[in-house]
């Protein structure tokens, strides 16, 4: 089983340059205090990257990330699920750049992103 498998991420929407996943969220997520756990959201922000990459390429690319900056703007509480929106800012030959949207399932924004991807060659 892969870490996305495990984290149980779907697209649920696409457009020619962006992609929307969501993460089902599991109680053990949760920090004590009820809030969403930071590393969690970072990582469903580098995914949704990913997958907006994958999309837009229209082909599986070998790829890492090379930075990722979160700016946590509330606590992701009380709420089942997840949302990132991805959007491709620069797509390069070797580098490329995303913001992401992260939403709770009311819509609320809670975090936003920017990931770099480089790319290391074709699959």
């Amino acid at each position: 089983m892969t870490f996305t498998e495990f984290l149980q991420l779907k697209v649920i929407e696409s457009t020619a340059t962006s992609v929307t996943i969501e993460c089902p969220l599991q109680p053990f997520y949760f920090n004590p205090d009820g809030s969403l756990h930071g590393g969690l959201i970072a990582t469903i922000a580098d995914e949704a990257v990913w997958y907006a990459l994958e999309h837009v390429l229209n082909q599986t690319r070998h790829s890492t990330t090379v930075e990722l900056k979160v700016n946590y703007l509330r606590a992701a509480a009380n709420t089942a699920v997840l949302r990132a929106k991805a959007n491709l800012v620069k797509t390069g030959k070797t580098l490329v750049v995303g913001t992401v949207e992260l939403t709770d399932e009311r819509g609320t924004l809670c975090a936003i992103a920017t990931v770099t991807y480089m790319l290391l060659g074709s699959k």
